[in-house]
């Protein structure tokens, strides 16, 4: 059995797997008190220690907002971090998969980004990933697969879905844009996917791959399909992203193309109606 390391593994999706993982001897689940990736020194230790064969890097900060505020520090995580762990992985051998977004595009795409596609982040956060793939097709670890993804969510930490749930109990309406186009991920199903993936990752460099759920929608979709599937009577009303600024830009169109990942791996990938059918069952929430 590979002995496996999660980093980031108080998130959504590392949460994720280490429910599928199970806590066998041979599995090992850090977050950032634990195991600092920024830290060269301390995860080479943890590695060589500890016989690790793949590391499954779900470590990132992921704040959108806040990253425009704390540039260095997205920075140091998202890029720094995985320069550390790329470059392990070429002196130890170890498989590596590695989360990243759709951030990286500018949204201004009319038809599903691949993953040959140039990237355009137009956010520090965006651009601090993007600097992360670039570190790690650089030194070239092999075994090693970049997943980009979107709108991650799931019955573990905070995400959109726990939002409107909340918002749909104590507010009689609310509103949502409707003008930025994507696909959720349910965190649980990309886990399967990744748990899948690595066994098989045989590949001389790094190879990226796109992966959410099936189907195209807007925030507001969701929201409304929320409401409905929680049977929750509250009014979602559209509204276009200049109605809700941020500090952050988001891609007004950030649908993947996950032709790629399907090919090379043989996936199925379920489709979001029924994936957000699944974790509200699992929050309690399905009605």
């Amino acid at each position: 059995m590979d002995r496996v390391l999660v980093t980031g593994a108080n998130g959504q999706l590392g949460s994720e797997l280490k429910e599928l993982l199970g806590d066998a001897k041979e599995h090992f689940f850090t977050d950032g008190d634990t195991l600092d990736i920024t830290d060269l020194f301390a995860l080479k230790r943890f590695v060589k220690e500890n016989d690790i064969d793949v590391i499954l890097n779900c470590a990132a900060y992921t704040a959108v907002d806040k990253a425009e505020e704390e540039a260095e520090l997205a920075t140091l995580i998202n890029r720094d971090g995985a320069k550390n762990l790329a470059e392990i992985c070429v002196s130890e051998g170890v498989k590596l998969v590695h989360i990243s977004t759709d951030y990286v595009f500018d949204g201004k795409n009319y038809k599903p980004y691949n993953e040959e596609d140039n990237p355009n982040p137009t956010g520090v956060y965006g651009r601090s990933k993007l600097e992360a793939e670039e570190e790690i097709l650089r030194v070239s670890p092999k075994n090693s697969v970049i997943i980009r993804t979107s709108w991650v969510y799931s019955s573990y930490g905070n995400n959109f879905v726990k939002t409107m749930l909340k918002l749909g109990k104590t507010k009689d309406e609310i509103g949502v844009v409707y003008d930025q186009v994507g696909t959720p991920t349910y965190a649980k199903d990309l886990a399967s996917a990744i748990l899948k993936i690595h066994p098989i990752l045989k590949n001389e460099k790094p190879q990226i791959y796109h992966y959410s759920n099936e189907g195209v929608l807007s925030w507001y979709d969701f929201a409304k399909e929320i409401m409905k599937m929680a049977k929750l009577d509250c009014k979602v009303n559209p509204l276009k992203t200049s109605q809700y600024p941020t500090p952050a830009k988001r891609p007004h169109f950030s649908l993947l193309d996950k032709s790629k990942i399907k090919t090379d791996f043989g996936l199925e990938i379920a489709y979001w109606k029924d994936s957000l059918s699944e974790c509200l069952e699992r929050l309690g929430e399905r009605r």
